[in-house]
């Protein structure tokens, strides 16, 4: 199981990532531990916004390269609607992910 996150960092960017367990990798994100990425080392996470999950690494990868490169405002729009088909219907299926509420 692998899960795609998408956090609201304290400059107001947001940073998309994957990973199997979501716990430890929001841990390391907002205590910046050796593991966190280097962009939330610069850009310190301050929430969780949104949370899919999918069935493997092909699926979850897939998914994050296709919502980062979404605008800013696209980014924004999914956080606020939760709804994935709006912006990347035709680049991903639909079916395979599932959102979690956090």
């Amino acid at each position: 199981m692998y899960y795609i996150y998408m956090l609201r960092c304290k400059d107001n960017s947001i940073y998309t990532g994957i990973t199997t367990d979501i716990s430890r990798r929001m841990e390391e994100h907002f205590n910046k531990e050796k593991r966190c990425a280097k962009y939330t080392l610069t850009h310190s996470a301050k929430k969780l916004e949104a949370l899919w999950v999918a069935e493997n690494k092909s699926l979850a990868s897939k998914l994050e390269f296709n919502i980062k490169k979404l605008k800013k405002q696209e980014k924004e729009n999914l956080i606020k609607n939760k709804e994935i088909g709006k912006y990347l219907e035709g680049k991903v299926d639909l079916e395979e992910y599932k959102i979690v509420d956090n």
